[in-house]
């Protein structure tokens, strides 16, 4: 295998739509299947695949079904002839017939890139216009148990953090979460599945007659003059786009940082005048990460380099 890329897709498509099948008597094949609306996202996953794996090709499949208006279902499924891959694989992914979910397996090639594979497969994003709500990737097939250790493992790989709800699947919920998880597998994301994603950002839009804005603080950070001080710490806001767009804002100190913060500190409340720069890059900043205007400043507060810094 000498694409590294190889594990990380297939870990990505059978934690998604893909399955290995073995009939009685046979070598077990790799197979996947995806909705007629996803063809393009089907046909990609098998170009990407053929070259590792002996994949048929696309195959069209109509299924009579009453539960649905139209009265049938459409889709396109890949199916491969056999290999020892794919019987190392089955070895790995399935016990007594049924799939597992394979930790140690997991730890190593759960990556970005397979987080992006098993999303545009069995990830959904609800959002109102351009809010994201939540994030939910069907697990139904695991256990509870084995999705307790799914959310575990995603929180020690990458500091996600996902809840099982009543259906068993698993999600995120917090606006910062959503957005760092968009954020690890945007580079990986097919233009098929931009609907998957956050398309566009309302960018605020300025003011003339400025308002008085609460701002909340720890009470550890002692402040004398709050409009003035809190509005010359805000001058830094411009840093965080530069993280961002350098790709230096999502480091472990910022995450361990902001899960820190969420026990109980003691915090006071400011209300000040914040300039109309600050206001405006607060807002779009708010939209880019989800964090609050009270968490950005209290960023802007840190010490010496921020915390989003490399």
């Amino acid at each position: 295998m000498a694409c590294k890329e190889f594990l990380p897709m297939v870990c990505g498509k059978l934690l998604g739509d893909g399955c290995i099948v073995k009939q009685e008597g046979r070598n077990p094949r790799f197979q996947f299947i995806n909705s007629i609306r996803d063809k393009e996202w089907c046909y990609y996953c098998y170009s990407k695949l053929k070259d590792y794996l002996p994949l048929t090709g696309l195959h069209y499949k109509r299924i009579e079904d009453d539960r649905v208006q139209a009265g049938y279902t459409e889709s396109y499924y890949v199916q491969s002839r056999t290999h020892d891959h794919i019987t190392n694989l089955r070895s790995i992914w399935y016990k007594n017939q049924k799939k597992v979910l394979p930790i140690d397996f997991l730890m190593k090639h759960l990556t970005p890139l397979a987080l992006a594979w098993w999303y545009q497969d069995d990830g959904h994003l609800k959002k109102d216009s351009t809010i994201p709500r939540k994030i939910i990737l069907s697990t139904e097939s695991f256990t509870p148990a084995e999705n307790n250790q799914l959310c575990q493992l995603l929180k020690d790989k990458y500091s996600l953090l996902f809840s099982i709800d009543k259906q068993n699947r698993i999600l995120l919920y917090d606006q910062f979460q959503i957005r760092y998880f968009l954020y690890l597998i945007s580079p990986y994301l097919h233009p098929c599945m931009y609907r998957k994603t956050i398309t566009s950002c309302k960018i605020y839009n300025p003011i003339s007659n400025l308002k008085r804005t609460t701002i909340y603080l720890p009470s550890h950070i002692k402040i004398v003059s709050p409009t003035r001080e809190i509005n010359e710490k805000l001058s830094v806001l411009p840093d965080i786009f530069t993280a961002i767009k350098d790709g230096d804002f999502y480091t472990n100190e910022l995450l361990t940082f902001i899960e820190s913060t969420k026990t109980s500190v003691t915090k006071k409340s400011y209300q000040i005048v914040v300039s109309e720069e600050n206001l405006q890059n607060l807002s779009i900043l708010n939209k880019m990460t989800g964090l609050n205007a009270s968490f950005l400043a209290h960023l802007c507060f840190i010490e010496g380099q921020p915390i989003f810094s490399k």
